[in-house]
């Protein structure tokens, strides 16, 4: 069993629209004030999308490198940023989300069922991915939405090595329609299967709507790791919606301490993740 709890915020997203959801963190005084309150409960881990001025999604190179330095100046969040964006954006922007110097960025395992869309991920742009960011000196965690996933994984890492850092973090995104249910047996399945991959390899979860709670509990029973945030959740239960990112985070602290599983550091989360400096581009 992993001793402490890794816990990644997932503030924004690209899927609610600031008109529905008021609370959401969309301009960078927003979202900077957000990662503070966060981190300052037990958060290590920033994982981030940008929002244009009209509050839509947007992978704007100046605004991605403008994020970063602000995240880095004002806190000591690992900084994480969708390399996923929104189902449309195209391949070359996706890529592209590495040159603002991140230390880590996500990196999707395989194209899955996105609600009504499609969430595409070719396996030439997952490998032109994780090899930019193996010579970048970024920090990949892997995005699995369904069991085949972690079997492109170990494909990946087999013929193109291990990441930068030479650790291997995964994250279960669950309860996606079109990916794998947010459901304890769904998590066992996806931990079982982390056995092919290479020894020490870790894994947070993530459950999307009103899965958030079952992946949570199950996740930390596993010796998993955990991502909350208004990104994958706008709802804190039946009928009471979500009123900021640090309600989310603060839950998953107290279940974390109840497990006797308390928060990680940033310090101590850059040293599980081999996070080994400040990434330069």
């Amino acid at each position: 069993m992993t001793t402490g709890t890794l816990i990644t915020v997932a503030p924004t997203g690209a899927e609610s629209a600031k008109a529905d959801v008021p609370a959401l963190p969309v301009t960078l005084a927003e979202l900077l004030l957000t990662a503070k309150e966060c981190e300052a409960l037990g958060a290590a881990v920033i994982h981030v999308h940008i929002r244009d001025d009209e509050a839509k999604p947007t992978l704007d190179q100046g605004r991605l490198r403008e994020t970063v330095a602000a995240l880095r100046e004002g806190t000591d969040l690992i900084v994480q940023l969708s390399s996923g964006g929104a189902v449309t954006d195209p391949e070359a922007d996706r890529l592209a989300v590495l040159d603002a110097g991140p230390d880590m960025a996500s990196c999707t395992m395989g194209t899955v069922n996105f609600g009504d869309d499609v969430f595409l991920n070719r396996w030439e742009f997952i490998v032109d991915l994780h090899t930019r960011m193996q010579e970048r000196g970024i920090v990949p965690e892997y995005e699995i939405f369904d069991l085949g996933h972690l079997t492109s994984l170990q494909r990946l890492l087999g013929k193109y090595g291990l990441p930068y850092g030479g650790h291997v973090h995964v994250d279960f995104v669950m309860g996606v329609p079109g990916g794998m249910p947010g459901t304890t047996q769904a998590l066992v399945a996806a931990h079982q299967a982390l056995r092919d991959l290479p020894e020490g390899t870790t894994f947070s979860a993530t459950g999307v709507g009103r899965t958030t709670l079952p992946v949570l509990l199950a996740s930390l029973s596993a010796g998993g790791h955990l991502r909350v945030g208004m990104e994958d959740t706008i709802t804190y239960a039946k009928g009471q919606p979500v009123e900021s990112n640090m309600q989310l985070i603060a839950r998953a602290v107290g279940f974390a301490q109840l497990a006797q599983r308390p928060p990680l550091t940033a310090a101590e989360a850059r040293e599980l993740l081999g996070i080994q400096r400040t990434t330069v581009v």
